[in-house]
């Protein structure tokens, strides 16, 4: 990167690094974003120097962007939980220490455990994605079948309706979850590319920054610097170790955006065919009874799959589940009946 750009990129983290600071006031992270915005001002003292040395010249003042004042008020306005995603897009650091708060987690102990909490968790999470994306399907598409049945006794109209909402939202669910997973990989890349970096120009500052980090949440100043200095001896593991400490983010977990979008593709198809499958074997009310009847079933065993990851009742979360579809479908089938009725 050009010496100018990461000089601003140095200067444009510590401006937002005091207004975290300032929105921090009264807490104990308050010292941790105040240091680290001392820090982020010698990290661009010395790209200005290298700069200088190579004859370029730089600002005399910084002026922080529209882009940067925007997410300072927005900080300002709502605090820092809601802004993560953006801090940490725009190099501010420090972010694990919310989502260790939010999630309780323990501290890291040794460089052993540095990351350790982070593995492991891919699988889990493509179970409720694909618990959540045949839900979707479940709900949307049956309540779409139940309004257009209530229209119309027609069941090729039915039939149509239902497949043309299976494959509208099978591809919005792919092409929206390309987006999500697509965007995260290109932040990630790029927060990782300005590491790599910074970790070739000034590894020692990089690592004061981590030990900042360990220190706001718990370790001793020691043992911070310890780890901080043993994790940054090692350039692919001191990589891996700055995107989930500094940036919050943890790569195992962002995957592949094609699978992505073919994973919620395959699931919301799923269960958008439920409440349309009777459809193409029978007519009439029997067909109608039939799709209520899948439907009202699987909505039940999504919801109880569901308590798997809250740690409710089976039972409750079936019927909550159940309840839930049986109203939006119910209403949906009426305006359907109220419609048929005005239109004809």
């Amino acid at each position: 990167m050009h010496e100018i750009e990461s000089w601003i990129e140095e200067k444009r983290s510590a401006y937002l690094y005091r207004v975290v600071a300032e929105r921090e006031a009264g807490t104990p992270r308050r010292a941790l974003f105040a240091e680290l915005a001392q820090e982020a001002e010698k990290q661009a003292a010395i790209w200005e120097r290298l700069a200088r040395a190579g004859g370029r010249a730089v600002p005399a003042h910084f002026v922080p962007d529209l882009r940067a004042r925007l997410v300072a008020r927005l900080v300002r306005r709502f605090g820092v939980q809601p802004l993560r995603g953006m801090l940490a897009a725009m190099k501010v650091r420090g972010m694990s220490v919310y989502s260790g708060a939010t999630h309780g987690h323990a501290l890291p102990r040794s460089v052993e455990e540095v990351g350790g909490r982070h593995r492991g968790v891919g699988s889990a999470g493509n179970l409720r994605a694909a618990v959540f994306g045949v839900n979707d399907g479940l709900i949307s598409n049956a309540s779409l079948i139940m309004g257009i049945a209530g229209a119309t006794a027609d069941n090729q109209i039915v039939l149509l309706s239902g497949a043309a909402g299976l494959i509208a939202g099978a591809f919005s669910m792919a092409a929206g979850e390309y987006v999500s997973v697509r965007s995260q990989r290109e932040m990630y890349e790029y927060q990782i590319g300005l590491e790599r970096e910074e970790l070739e120009q000034y590894p020692e500052a990089e690592a004061e920054e981590l030990a900042l980090i360990y220190e706001a949440r718990g370790q001793p100043r020691e043992t911070a610097v310890s780890m901080a200095k043993s994790l940054i001896g090692d350039p692919e593991q001191a990589l891996a170790t700055l995107a989930r400490e500094e940036l919050g983010l943890n790569p195992e977990d962002l995957g592949s955006p094609w699978g992505a979008a073919l994973f919620s593709f395959f699931s919301f198809a799923l269960g958008a065919s439920i409440p349309l499958a009777p459809f193409l074997f029978a007519a009439g009310a029997a067909s109608l009874a039939a799709a209520v009847a899948a439907t009202g079933i699987a909505l039940f065993v999504v919801g109880a799959t569901l308590s798997l990851f809250t740690g409710r009742s089976a039972l409750a979360g079936g019927a909550r589940m159940l309840a839930i579809g049986a109203a939006a479908g119910g209403f949906t089938y009426l305006i359907g009946k109220l419609l048929g009725v005005t239109l004809t």
